[in-house]
């Protein structure tokens, strides 16, 4: 009888009918469903029923699975020990070493071992706590979740278990099989794999780097858009703006707000407003005020138009047959096959590149300025095309024509000029007031420099010249006027030494005391534009 007692008590106390305690704010009963050994415990705080083996503990319904708990019915406390878990509805589960979980709250302390699940996202920490009602997950001592192929550690972590919602700070590290991300601040949704960063970070992919203090990027579409200063480089491109937005499934940029884009295939820096990138096409646009820098040596080109478009040199097998209707004068319908670049032709970072400028043209260098309507430039020629309206200045010289070729070396200096039709050439004789221009013209003109100074010069065909010649002590001697097919022409010290004709030629010579009215010394495509010359580099971006 005296044993038969005291099992017969420890049954009533681990009865669920009577080891239960009501959460009055949730209206639910928590009850010990089972365990294999119970007691009540006294202490200064009241009693507590301790329970051991196989325990599980129910409160609506969420499950506590444990080895050991000590449950506080009055205050609706209770703390578990060994092998816990957690079940919820839905299939969310959390294991932990040790928990202390507050009834009245739903709140439960996890320590030791701690994950988290809903079956598709898992959480791992050393301590966190847990919210039943919210099914928010907090932790403060590192942490990982794990989504997929996707893994994120931090320092600190809020995860919300029913909007998939989380929040990483503190040495927030993401791995991803397309992308490993580095960042103080960041929230990622597990559902939609949509992140957003809050502090600066660090996405690197392999083929490109972003680098950004806020904006977003959803990995599913592959889209992202960041605001505040941000960057993008990929193997031979690089783009900054005040905004970026990117779609790595088109490959399309887009940076906006003091932008600065670098191609260092083609050692040029961009400056604009808006600019424009493709990086599967390797197309770039930029406008709003833009400037190019091209920098090889101590001397660097600026080149300002209202449009910049760059991309690579087509290949022969770049384009494609189209068809192309068009009329005769009788108005006879003819269809042709032409060649036209194929824009999904793909960009290669060891391509030769291209680049257009139009519009409003302004160029400047030490040894270099020039207006035009357009330009154009390759690195399959190395050759500078100024069109519509050209002008080019190199030190005392301006020279006009339809075109204008010019050559530069790789530290940007000048190497050769050709004018095809319409050359002018035009240089100071004398102070500015005075007014008197040694000139020359013919249909082309091919024009030599050393380091970036005119050594000679040919003019063909229909040459014709006006020269002020001076004696051994700089005294000015006569005005020259000379014609012929082809003429020569030599420098020294930027100044024309000599001149030398050639197949019928016609010259005379007048003193220059017999000169009546110098503005009539003009020929006939003669006008000084001076005025429109580029004076510095801070013109340009003004």
């Amino acid at each position: 009888m005296t044993i038969i007692l005291p099992i017969v008590l420890l049954c009533l106390l681990v009865s669920p009918a009577r080891a239960q305690f009501r959460d009055t704010v949730n209206k639910t009963t928590v009850t010990i469903e089972r365990s294999r050994v119970g007691e009540m415990v006294k202490t200064d705080s009241g009693e507590i029923t301790k329970v051991l083996w196989d325990v599980i503990i129910r409160h609506g319904n969420d499950f506590l699975y444990c080895d050991s708990a000590y449950v506080d019915l009055q205050k609706q406390n209770l703390q578990a020990f060994g092998s816990v878990k957690i079940v919820q509805p839905g299939g969310t589960e959390g294991t932990c070493d040790y928990l202390r979980y507050q009834g009245s709250r739903k709140l439960a302390f996890m320590q030791g071992n701690v994950g988290l699940t809903d079956g598709k996202s898992n959480l791992w920490c050393e301590e966190l706590t847990y919210d039943l009602n919210t099914k928010i997950g907090i932790y403060k001592k590192n942490g990982t979740l794990q989504n997929e192929g996707t893994v994120v550690s931090s320092r600190e972590g809020i995860y919300n278990l029913k909007s998939k919602d989380s929040r990483f700070t503190g040495n927030v590290t993401i791995t991803d099989p397309e992308y490993n991300v580095v960042s103080e601040d960041i929230a990622y949704n597990t559902e939609t794999k949509v992140s957003r960063y809050y502090a600066y970070s660090v996405v690197t992919t392999d083929k490109s780097v972003l680098i950004t203090s806020n904006g977003t990027y959803d990995a599913t579409r592959k889209i992202g858009h960041f605001e505040g200063r941000s960057s993008i480089q990929n193997e031979s491109q690089y783009i900054e703006g005040d905004t970026l937005d990117y779609n790595k499934v088109t490959g399309f940029g887009k940076a906006v707000g003091d932008v600065v884009a670098l191609d260092t295939a083609q050692h040029t820096t961009l400056y604009c407003g808006i600019a424009t990138y493709n990086e599967i096409t390797g197309k770039t646009k930029a406008w709003i005020k833009p400037v190019m820098k091209r920098a090889n040596g101590q001397d660097s080109l600026f080149i300002r138009a209202d449009t910049f478009f760059g991309a690579p040199v087509p290949k022969p097998e770049d384009t494609i047959k189209v068809a192309r209707v068009r009329y005769d004068t009788k108005k006879v319908k003819i269809t042709e096959m032409v060649s036209v670049a194929d824009s999904l032709a793909g960009a290669d970072s060891s391509r030769k590149r291209y680049f257009i400028a139009y519009h409003n043209v302004k160029i400047f260098s030490d040894s270099l300025q020039g207006r035009c309507d357009s330009l154009s430039y390759s690195q399959e020629d190395s050759l500078m095309r100024m069109m519509y309206s050209p002008v080019a200045w190199s030190r005392k010289s301006q020279i006009t024509g339809d075109t204008i070729l010019l050559k530069q070396s790789d530290s940007n200096k000048l190497k050769w000029l050709y004018v095809p039709n319409n050359a002018f050439v035009a240089s100071l004789a004398g102070p500015d007031s005075a007014e008197i221009y040694d000139q020359i013209q013919g249909r082309t003109l091919t024009a030599n420099f050393n380091d970036s100074v005119i050594t000679d010069m040919v003019v063909q065909p229909s040459a014709e010249s006006i020269y002020f010649s001076k004696d051994d002590g700089g005294a000015y001697i006569g005005v020259n006027q000379g014609k012929g097919e082809k003429m020569f022409i030599y420098f020294g010290g930027e100044k024309i030494q000599r001149i030398k004709y050639e197949e019928d030629v016609t010259q005379t010579m007048t003193p220059l005391d017999k000169v009546t009215d110098f503005n009539s010394l003009r020929l006939s495509r003669f006008k000084w534009r001076e005025e429109e010359r580029p004076k510095s580099k801070e013109e340009l971006f003004n």
